[in-house]
């Protein structure tokens, strides 16, 4: 349930109604919107049913939330969440872009693969120091010593890092090294790991379950949000189909259809979810026009010789390239966007 406060509402008339929902054994998150306060009421449905909200005069509408998943819908918050990676702004307008390999081999290889991500205008370093392989012989990642290189490596370049959390005893290590914690696909519905990520405070990519429905996808970011962590990234990487020709199929209407439901930033991966790396810049050419905020794409120095997924990296020549075309689209949709927001202003009036 949300309460949709009047405009002119004070933080004195907020009190009375606050300490209501308290003694109702029931939790608040308050929302700050551009013209008045929401109020996110969580606990018990038949308490909530059975308190009449209404009869405080600052109250203007009452709205219960039919789906699963409060926090992270639109309806308790309706303006878009911009979130800030130590400077680093997603969802406010420009096009963000996070490159570097599937995985951290040595020192030479990230601190190349991060020279190669600035070079192309990437904001944030990616590459895996614990990597979850479908195979145990396969290679397994580096560690904590991954992490430093990759520190190293993105801070020489001023970048932030994103890298994967695969468990809850890698939390604190992988917490003081990294400025995003990805949540891989296979762990989607890791609910204890949701929460255990969601009280760091830090921001957190939530990658889509390769078979995970845009409700379950939902419903995962809820356990994030309800820690109180409102610094979370969809990342849309594919989900399984039977299609063959390719890795995933990335499913490119999940963006829309998230922003439309939610109001976090939505990241594409059309690395992972094509897995053809001639494929990837046509991919993230559309992850563009469907109105991402940002894309998170591999890159490596020598994809030929790469320890896992060379198949779908891109080699320096092909990722310039491929940004030069995603910055030229970048620049467009903004003006799209632009006539969107005031053909629906006139529609308004």
């Amino acid at each position: 349930m949300i309460l949709i406060m009047k405009q002119e509402v004070t933080e004195s008339q907020l009190q009375p109604i606050i300490t209501t929902i308290k003694e109702k054994g029931l939790d608040v998150q308050i929302n700050h919107g551009r013209d008045r306060i929401v109020l996110g009421l969580l606990g018990d449905p038949e308490i909530l049913q059975n308190v009449s909200f209404q009869r405080y005069d600052s109250v203007e509408r009452v709205v219960p939330i039919t789906n699963s998943y409060k926090l992270t819908s639109r309806e308790f918050h309706p303006q878009d969440t911009v979130v800030d990676v130590d400077g680093v702004k997603i969802g406010a307008g420009d096009f963000v872009t996070m490159a570097g390999p599937c995985s951290v081999e040595g020192e030479e290889q990230i601190m190349e693969a991060a020279r190669m991500a600035k070079a192309g205008g990437a904001k944030i370093l990616r590459g895996g120091a614990y990597k979850p392989r479908t195979s145990p012989y396969a290679f397994q990642g580096l560690g904590e010593d991954g992490l430093k290189m990759m520190r190293k490596a993105a801070d020489a370049h001023d970048l932030k890092v994103i890298t994967e959390v695969m468990d809850e005893g890698h939390i604190d290590v992988v917490a003081k090294y990294a400025d995003i914690i990805q949540i891989g696909a296979r762990n989607m519905q890791n609910f204890r790991l949701l929460e255990a990520v969601g009280k760091t405070g830090k921001p957190i990519g939530l990658k889509r379950g390769i078979s995970g429905t845009i409700e379950e996808w939902l419903n995962a970011a809820e356990y994030i949000a309800v820690q109180n962590n409102f610094n979370i990234l969809f990342i849309e990487r594919g989900i399984r189909t039977y299609e063959k020709a390719t890795r995933n199929t990335l499913d490119l209407s999940a963006v829309p259809i998230i922003k439309k439901l939610s109001h976090f930033p939505v990241i594409v991966d059309p690395s992972h979810g094509t897995g053809v790396w001639d494929l990837v810049a046509p991919m993230a050419r559309a992850g563009v026009a469907s109105g991402a905020d940002g894309m998170i794409v591999e890159i490596h120095p020598d994809p030929v010789n790469a320890w896992s997924d060379g198949d779908q990296s891109l080699n320096e020549k092909n990722y310039l390239q491929m940004m030069k075309e995603v910055d030229i689209l970048a620049e467009a949709m903004k003006k799209v966007n632009g006539l969107s927001e005031e053909a629906t202003s006139l529609a308004k009036n």
